[in-house]
């Protein structure tokens, strides 16, 4: 009797764990088709909308929902067939996420000025821009944060929501850009031949453009003399080689001229007794 209680038990426990393991086996597969839907599922959006040009922004972003919603879909599905409950599975993620969202906060803001980010497109990737103090190029405008790199490369991350609610600069808006320098002269130099010759000189540089003309006049007077203000236009990808290469021709025009280098002057007074 006992034998015959052992040999139903263990052939229960053979088949719980048949039935386990194939259920299992059959999840593993699940998600491995599931993945792999979900993949070729993105690359037909992605196909879709580059067709129909849409914007790198508005295209990563996309991406981003449609990756999150069908992988919670494939979660709950793969639950399902567990045979758990995925109302109530549905409830709960649902609950959870109200308690999540109260605790995450930031994160809810973040995610709703990524939104508005897309909507009003203040800039785009690709875009020179100044964010929260953060001067470069926009990577991604991602779901939650976007990501800027500056001229010496330094990769930063900014949440959206800090970016939306600050000032936000596009220098790629407009076809060209102003180029804003200073250069001290001194009061022995003709401040107009001294402009004359400029015209001339920076308006040699390949890049400088010829419309809007070079704007260069006395920006100050100070104890060393004239401080010029010099404003060549280019386009905005040549902004830093105008920028240092103005300077140098700067430099090397007015020491080919001759004109006297700016010093301070200095006044001795001498006490009698």
């Amino acid at each position: 009797m006992k034998d015959i209680d052992l040999d139903r038990i263990q052939e229960i426990l053979v088949t719980a764990a048949t039935d386990i393991g194939l259920k299992i086996l059959a999840a593993i597969a699940l998600w491995v088709i599931g993945r792999w839907l979900i993949g070729v599922s993105q690359k037909l959006i992605r196909v879709a909308l580059e067709k129909q040009q849409f914007d790198p922004t508005l295209l990563r972003y996309v991406h981003s929902i449609v990756s999150i919603t069908l992988n919670v879909l494939l979660v709950i599905g793969i639950l399902g067939y567990f045979g758990i409950q995925t109302t109530s599975f549905a409830a709960l993620l649902a609950t959870a996420g109200i308690a999540i969202g109260a605790a995450w906060a930031g994160l809810l803001s973040n995610f709703a000025a990524g939104v508005f980010l897309i909507v009003l497109r203040p800039f785009k990737v690709g875009d020179v821009i100044t964010a929260s103090g953060t001067t470069g190029t926009v990577k991604e405008i991602g779901i939650f944060s976007s990501t800027i790199s500056t001229s010496d490369h330094v990769v930063t991350i900014i949440g959206n929501n800090k970016i939306l609610s600050d000032n936000i600069q596009n220098f790629s808006s407009s076809e060209y850009r102003r180029v804003d320098l200073k250069y001290q002269i001194s009061s022995a130099t003709n401040p107009e031949e001294a402009i004359r010759l400029l015209q001339v000189k920076l308006s040699e540089i390949p890049k400088v453009l010829r419309e809007p003309p070079i704007e260069i006049n006395i920006l100050e007077f100070n104890l060393v003399g004239p401080v010029l203000a010099v404003r060549p236009y280019c386009n905005n990808a040549d902004y830093w080689s105008v920028y240092f290469e103005a300077n140098r021709v700067m430099a090397k025009t007015f020491t080919e001229a001759g004109y006297p280098a700016p010093m301070a002057s200095q006044n001795m007074i001498v006490k009698q007794n």
